[in-house]
């Protein structure tokens, strides 16, 4: 059985019940009874109209019974460790006091500062050897100028 809504009062149509009308554009709306056909036909808005399903639905009336209040759910917070750190590490390094942690701060920027000269000055003998190494007559590309591994020979047997 097949039962259709009302285009206005959105309320069931049973079979063989109702009316069904076809506007110019072939747009086809179906009504319970003459009364929701008129108000329809009259250009009357259905939310602004009591009895219909899309006013009720608007002004949350009915749904009472079914929707009881919804409780909150409380997140809890849990501490996870992090890989490469267990937990005890991380709940030590929270617990510091300022001080400590500002001095280890800038303990690890000063090693950071150390590795990143030593690189660099490690760059420059690099530099200095290949550029020692072109003045002798050895051909040294752009790239290998830059430091790139040098080009294997091609050999026959």
């Amino acid at each position: 059985m097949k039962v259709e809504l009302d285009s206005f009062s959105g309320r069931k149509i049973y079979p063989s019940k109702g009316k069904v009308f076809v506007r110019g554009d072939s747009k086809v709306f179906r009504f319970v009874n003459g009364k929701s056909e008129s108000l329809f036909l009259q250009r009357k808005n259905p939310r602004r109209i009591a009895w219909t399903v899309l006013f009720r639905r608007q002004h949350k009336k009915g749904v009472s019974e079914e929707v009881a209040k919804k409780r909150t759910r409380r997140t809890v917070k849990a501490q996870r460790a992090i890989v490469g750190l267990s937990l005890d590490v991380i709940k030590e390094k929270r617990s510091l006091r300022p001080e400590a942690r500002q001095a280890a701060r800038a303990q690890a920027i000063k090693e950071g500062k150390e590795k990143k000269a030593e690189a660099e000055s490690k760059k420059k003998a690099e530099k200095a050897k290949n550029a020692a190494g072109a003045a002798r007559g050895q051909k040294v590309s752009k790239q290998g100028a830059k430091g790139s591994a040098p080009k294997v020979q091609a050999r026959s047997r």
